[in-house]
């Protein structure tokens, strides 16, 4: 309920049902997904909308369309523990991608003030990992070469928490830096438009490949 109005998320279209900025107004929140998949690009959340993904894998598709704001990680937040499924997420592998899941984890640095609302500490990355790319035999025209300064930040992120109280964390990101490749998750559709949600997922999910 938003508001006292009952809202069916499946009901709201392609593009689905956009996160009021005020949380506080959703009650009774129910769902029969059994994970959450927090996606970092709008065009790969719009893929698995127009693909139907939720209803052959039930799961609640989130996107914050890049930089993380605050109503959608009080969401994230709060249906995480309202109920009580993993959050698994698909970003870019690269620097930036982590850099995401560092504030829905444990806060911006800009907000120092962050509470517990607005964080969701554990978070299971599922893709795209640097680890992925010759796993999936990504094409090398959609390998991108690291600039000095992500190498330089990649490196600094080899410091962080929430990176290293993962030792398998640590061994992506190690490996992102000695390669110095990344990729971004619409580099999978080079296999076809429809290849994350036909392939890569569903194998991601049935092997249970997240970290």
């Amino acid at each position: 309920y938003e508001d006292g109005d009952f809202i069916d998320c499946t009901k709201m279209g392609v593009g689905g049902k956009a996160i009021p900025p005020y949380i506080d107004k959703i009650e009774n929140i129910e769902s029969d997904a059994e994970f959450i998949l927090l996606v970092e690009k709008e065009a790969a959340y719009m893929r698995m909308a127009e693909d139907r993904f939720y209803q052959r894998y039930p799961c609640i598709v989130i996107t914050a369309k890049g930089q993380p704001d605050v109503a959608t990680r009080m969401f994230l937040s709060r249906i995480t523990a309202e109920l009580k499924i993993p959050v698994l997420a698909l970003v870019d592998s690269d620097p930036y991608g982590l850099k995401i899941l560092s504030v829905y984890m444990s806060g911006s640095k800009n907000m120092s003030y962050d509470s517990a609302s607005l964080t969701t500490p554990d978070i299971k990355w599922l893709g795209l990992r640097p680890s992925d790319l010759n796993r999936y035999d990504l094409p090398e025209q959609c390998r991108l070469k690291m600039t000095e300064n992500d190498i330089k930040t990649g490196k600094e992120l080899l410091q962080e928490a929430f990176i290293t109280q993962n030792p398998l964390w640590v061994k992506e990101l190690q490996r992102m830096v000695k390669t110095k490749e990344k990729a971004e998750i619409q580099a999978l559709s080079s296999f076809g438009f429809q290849y994350v949600t036909e392939v890569y997922l569903p194998r991601k999910l049935r092997e249970g490949d997240w970290i």
